[in-house]
C-alpha cells in the first residue's frame, strides 16, 4: 500500500483534512518508501550499504509535519526507530556516558555502532539545536549513522540554515548544516493551515474553578492533541536540566507545582516558551500572601508564555481576575490577570506568518 492511498483513506474516513500542500510531499515519502523496500545493495568499496536519501521537512507549527513523518514511519518494513529530537539526545547523552565509563576515548562510536546494528531508518520529530555540546555532537553522531547506510528523515520548525541560530561557536556546527543539506532532500511545508490551532478552534481553554469536570476537559483536550503519546522534556538552562513530566510534538503537561513551586526563574520560562508551543498546566491555586513566591514565579512563566506566544490551556481554582485577591502585588497581578483573558482568544497562540 503506497503512502498516497494511506493518505486518502485517512481522509476519506474524516481522520484528515485533504491538504495539498501536504499532498505535494507524499510521492517523497513514498520514494523513500519504496527504495527502503528494495533489496540491500552494498557499494563497490563500502562495507555499509549506501542509505537511502532522506529528508529533512520544515515549517510552522502544526502543519502536519509529524503526521506525514508516521504516515511514513508506519509503511517503513525496514528495522526503525521514532524520536523525539530531545528525547533521543537525552538518550545519546546516558549511553555516551556509559561508554565513557568503559575507558573508550570516543564515547560517540560505539553509540553510532549499536544504533546501526539495529536500525537501517531513523525518524526524527522537531529537530532544534539549542546547546553547544549538543550541537557537537550530533554533527559526528549523524556521519557515522549515514556512513553505516542509516536512512534519516526529520521534521523541524526551522530551515536548516537557521539551526542553532546565533548559538555560542556556532561556525564550529556550520559544517553539520552542510552535510544535512548534502545528505537530505530539503522540504518546506508551507501548508496556511494550523491543524493544531483548528483543534483548539472555538474550544473553551480555561477551566474555573478546577474541579473534577474541569480536570476532565483537560484530560480530554491532553487526548485530542496528543492522542496519549508521551514523554518527559529536558530543558537545559544554564548547566541545570528543568524536567517538564509530559510532552509529544511541541505540546507540553504539567502542574502549577511543577513550574511555580520550585525555583524556578525568567531563564527556565523562557527555554520553556522556545521548545513548547501549547503548554497544559494544571491546578492553579488561589494566590496571595500564602504563597507569595510561587505567585510572583506565575507572573514571570505568564510574561514569558506571553511574549513567546505560547498557547496557554489552564484549570485554575478561580477565574482569572479573581486568582489574587489579597497582599502584595495584587495590584501588579492585574496585568497578569489581563494577558489570562488575552491568551484565551481563539486566534492566540497562531504562529506570526
Amino acid at each position: 500500500m503506497t503512502i498516497q492511498s494511506v493518505y486518502n483513506a485517512r481522509v476519506d474516513v474524516g481522520d484528515l483534512h485533504h491538504d495539498p500542500v501536504q499532498e505535494e510531499v507524499l510521492p517523497e515519502l513514498e520514494r523513500i518508501r519504496a527504495q527502503l523496500a528494495e533489496p540491500v545493495k552494498k557499494g563497490l568499496f563500502r562495507k555499509a550499504p549506501e542509505p537511502v536519501r532522506g529528508l529533512y521537512m520544515w515549517g510552522g507549527v502544526g502543519r502536519g509535519k509529524s503526521m506525514l513523518m508516521d504516515l511514513l514511519f508506519d509503511a517503513v518494513s525496514v528495522p526503525k526507530r521514532r524520536e523525539h529530537f530531545h528525547a533521543f539526545m537525552q538518550w545519546v547523552h546516558a549511553e555516551m556516558k556509559t561508554a565513557r565509563d568503559t575507558g573508550v576515548d570516543d564515547a560517540i562510536k560505539p553509540v553510532a555502532d549499536s544504533l546501526s546494528k539495529d536500525i537501517r531508518f531513523l525518524a526524527f520529530d522537531e529537530m532544534q539545536i539549542t546547546d553547544i555540546t549538543d550541537a557537537m555532537i550530533v554533527g559526528r553522531l549523524f556521519e557515522a549513522l549515514f556512513d553505516a547506510g542509516v536512512t534519516i528523515v526529520t521534521t523541524s520548525n526551522r530551515v536548516p540554515d537557521d539551526l542553532y541560530k546565533n548559538g555560542l561557536n556556532r561556525q564550529l556546527f556550520l559544517p553539520f548544516i552542510a552535510q544535512i543539506k548534502d545528505r537530505l532532500n530539503i522540504w518546506e511545508l508551507a501548508s496556511e493551515t494550523d491543524y493544531r490551532q483548528r483543534k483548539l478552534a472555538g474550544s473553551q481553554v480555561y477551566f474555573s474553578p478546577n474541579n473534577a469536570d474541569a480536570r476532565a476537559k483537560m484530560a480530554a483536550i491532553w487526548q485530542e492533541l496528543t492522542a496519549g503519546d508521551t514523554r518527559p522534556l529536558i530543558l537545559k538552562v544554564k548547566g541545570r536540566e528543568v524536567e517538564i513530566p509530559h510532552f509529544h510534538n511541541g505540546v507540553a503537561r504539567c502542574s502549577f507545582f511543577d513550574l511555580c513551586g520550585k525555583m524556578l526563574g525568567a531563564a527556565d520560562y523562557l527555554e520553556l516558551a522556545r521548545n513548547v508551543r501549547v503548554l497544559l498546566l494544571d491546578d492553579i491555586p488561589a494566590l496571595g500572601r500564602s504563597n507569595f513566591n510561587e505567585a510572583k514565579r506565575f507572573v514571570t512563566l505568564i510574561d514569558a508564555l506571553y511574549e513567546g506566544n505560547v498557547k496557554l490551556i489552564g484549570s485554575a481554582a478561580a477565574e482569572p481576575e479573581m486568582l489574587y485577591l489579597e497582599g502584595e502585588g495584587t495590584f501588579e497581578f492585574e496585568r497578569t490577570a489581563s494577558r489570562l483573558r488575552e491568551m484565551q482568544g481563539e486566534n492566540w497562540g497562531r504562529e506570526a506568518e
